[in-house]
């Protein structure tokens, strides 16, 4: 596993799926699915789409680096002819970054076509690539998803139906998944019994969708249905039937709390839970947590700004804009030198010196992870004329690594693993610091059953060791 340097917690995956019974092309759809879930991953996409009524295990695919617009346009679009297809946006948390490792993976075995898309990470990845290995596969990428698609590749030679298959290897792996998958006449879906991973299901006239995200349903002109449960597998056969089953185990529920912090888009419902809603919650905790006397409430654009409401609206500070957000700073921005990257923050946001200036201000984001970038924001609205800044964030401290597919830094990397809360504030420049108390993340999702792990080292299964090694290398 490679971990890549960032400044803060870095996307995850999204996938999408989509079965058209009226035999309609659904490559367009697919598109404007993955730019809906493009804050997901922006290092590589792809599309690969079949025709139900055509040959079988004939699969047409198109993926590469960069944003979704980057890599189709209209000809690449025209060229994927089919009526069930699965797109897939990538930042990269197992595996390095390569056009190799982009998605989704197209097998073609005895039993005609399997294509797969995966948000997630094994935990146990390692154990079972070796074991293919040993037995003969070869490997074309470095990412688990292979595994999972050799897993069932395998399994469907074994057994009678796409669906058995996909059951069985998910009782080999370990870690955190939401898969769609697609046969030669079948969409499947099926998410990781602790449901860490989001995914639901969604439908628009014939057609039927899987998305790791509501918002990738609606922007499509589809209606959300429900959300896929934990441990459920769901397929959609070429009658249109949609048919579930749960695997064997079915440990207790521990969604991934930063989904709601910072992952899922704004207009995203998981699990019965509006995203929205949930950072409303997490900025009025904040203000009855860590009260300050101040003129104005700022969020740092753009995860922090529903969270900064919701302060402003407990607390009855008046809440404002106090950044510019540059939107058309290109996702490969070049920044030659040191001095230039340490002050590419400055591109992307300026301050708004009018609105700032001779005020105290609480500002407001979703994570401290090294605190480079919020102490080079509070500097700049220090020299906009901000009096005090008063820094206030939705989560706990990081102090553990992810091993599930959110790429947190390893501990040494964590600027809370080795600062009290006091030496942080000092370090960032802040007149005051406070964070998401643990004990009220429940809170933002209404009481749903959580993994906090990164914040309290407490996970919802046991890591393997050479997890724990690979992080500290």
């Amino acid at each position: 596993m490679t971990r890549n340097s960032c400044s803060g917690v870095r996307e995850e995956c999204g996938v999408f799926g989509i079965y058209d019974l009226d035999g309609n092309d659904v490559a367009n759809s697919i598109y404007y699915g993955l730019e809906a879930l493009q804050h997901r991953g922006q290092e590589s996409c792809g599309i690969a789409v079949s025709d139900t009524e055509g040959p079988k295990g004939r699969v047409r695919s198109r993926k590469g680096l960069g944003l979704v617009n980057e890599v189709f346009k209209a000809p690449e679009l025209e060229a994927l002819r089919g009526n069930i297809g699965i797109g897939h946006v990538r930042y990269s948390t197992s595996g390095s970054s390569s056009i190799e490792n982009a998605q989704p993976l197209v097998l073609n075995y005895i039993k005609g076509s399997l294509a797969l898309a995966h948000n997630g990470n094994l935990i146990n990845a390692r154990e079972l690539r070796e074991q293919m290995e040993n037995s003969g596969a070869i490997f074309h990428t470095s990412i688990d998803s292979e595994v999972i698609a050799y897993c069932i590749a395998r399994e469907r030679v074994r057994c009678g139906s796409v669906e058995e298959a996909v059951r069985r290897a998910c009782s080999q792996i370990r870690g955190a998944y939401g898969l769609v998958i697609m046969s030669p006449r079948k969409l499947v879906a099926v998410r990781d019994p602790y449901g860490l991973k989001p995914l639901c299901l969604g439908k628009r006239d014939h057609a039927y969708i899987i998305a790791s995200e509501s918002c990738a349903v609606t922007s499509v002109g589809a209606e959300f249905i429900r959300d896929i449960q934990p441990g459920e597998i769901v397929t959609v056969t070429k009658d249109g039937a949609v048919h579930s089953q749960f695997l064997e185990k079915t440990p207790a529920p521990a969604h991934c709390i930063f989904e709601y912090i910072y992952f899922a888009r704004l207009d995203s419902r998981l699990d019965g839970i509006s995203i929205y809603d949930s950072r409303i919650r997490a900025g009025r905790v904040l203000a009855e947590a860590y009260p300050v006397e101040a003129d104005l409430v700022a969020g740092i654009p753009d995860s922090g700004l529903a969270a900064a409401k919701g302060y402003s609206e407990a607390s009855g500070i008046p809440f404002g804009l106090a950044f510019h957000k540059n939107s058309y700073i290109g996702r490969t921005f070049i920044k030659p030198t040191q001095k230039e990257r340490e002050s590419s923050v400055k591109i992307k946001l300026s301050v708004l010196e009018s609105v700032v200036r001779g005020k105290r201000v609480v500002l407001i984001d979703d994570s401290i992870v090294r605190g480079t970038t919020i102490a080079n924001l509070i500097r700049m609205m220090k020299q906009a004329g901000a009096s005090e800044v008063h820094v206030r964030i939705s989560s706990p401290p990081f102090l553990y690594p992810c091993y599930f597919g959110t790429d947190v830094p390893s501990n040494q990397q964590l600027i809370a693993s080795s600062h009290s809360t006091e030496e942080i504030r000092k370090m960032i420049g802040a007149d005051s610091l406070g964070y998401m108390p643990v004990e009220n993340l429940r809170d933002m999702v209404n009481n749903l059953p959580i993994c906090a792990g990164c914040f309290t080292g407490r996970y919802p299964m046991e890591v393997p060791d050479h997890e724990i090694r690979d992080l500290l290398e």
